[in-house]
């Protein structure tokens, strides 16, 4: 339950950063409101049930409140809307339409990252790695970002290998061994993306990448080369049905494969 109640604290803090000051404001109208509304006098008893009722101001600007809350994490990119709860990496291309195959180069970026290869299911490790990962960002006072990184084996579209947590930018934090986190620079490269709303989870991953294997196989001017991956821009504070993700697979061009 700790490691719980911790990932949930984290999560709140990230969302309530970009939206603290429209809480703060939002508030204080609450406040103001509901002590002039109750300290009123009303001239007129027999219109008593014509006026709005303290509790009844207080709920209208706690939706109004909560609506642009909402509003205040909704972005674009590209052709995507989404709930932007943390930054991205410096340089991040633009997000994938949901359910269209596009091919994406990626820059380099620094990344902390976590493995294992148990045999144990995803729903199992998602937990652990995260945990692993978030106390490692707090410890070295390292920003959270989006999007999570979760690689899968190519053998096994539902078994998870890694989780790792990418940096804002490459001077971020120092590479090396910290415990059972690994800090590393990646390099850059080119990936065949597909947009995805839903949980991140195996089955949403399996279905996205069926989407992106169905492409590659139209399309052999691209070969998949190396670990498929499930970007997870969300929080678990986000309903399922509004979360976005990306699964992708890295490719090179079939000349280039052959040569």
């Amino acid at each position: 339950m700790g490691k719980s109640n911790a990932k949930r604290q984290m999560w709140r803090e990230a969302i309530e950063v970009a939206t603290v000051g429209k809480v703060v404001a939002i508030d204080r109208i609450i406040s103001t409101l509901s002590i002039t509304a109750m300290n009123t006098p009303n001239p007129n008893p027999l219109q008593k049930r014509s006026r709005l009722r303290p509790r009844t101001v207080v709920g209208i600007l706690i939706a109004a409140g909560t609506a642009l809350t909402v509003v205040g994490c909704v972005r674009q990119s590209g052709k995507v809307v989404y709930f932007h709860e943390a930054e991205l990496p410096k340089g991040w291309p633009l997000l994938t339409e949901v359910g269209v195959v596009e091919v994406k180069e990626y820059p380099q970026y620094r990344e902390a990252v976590v493995t294992k290869n148990d045999g144990a299911g995803s729903d199992e490790k998602m937990g652990p790695m995260f945990g692993t990962l978030f106390n490692h960002i707090s410890k070295n006072d390292i920003p959270m970002t989006a999007p999570v990184e979760m690689e899968y084996s190519q053998k096994d579209a539902r078994a998870m290998t890694s989780m790792a947590f990418l940096y804002r930018t490459s001077e971020t934090g120092t590479l090396g061994n910290d415990g059972q986190v690994v800090v590393r620079e990646v390099a850059p490269r080119t990936y065949a993306s597909v947009g995805v709303r839903g949980s991140y989870n195996d089955d949403n991953f399996a279905s996205g990448l069926a989407i992106v294997n169905a492409w590659l196989a139209a399309n052999p001017q691209w070969r998949a080369d190396g670990t498929p991956r499930f970007f997870g821009y969300n929080s678990p504070f986000i309903l399922w049905f509004w979360k976005y993700g990306e699964v992708q697979v890295p490719v090179v061009e079939s000349a280039k494969t052959s040569a």
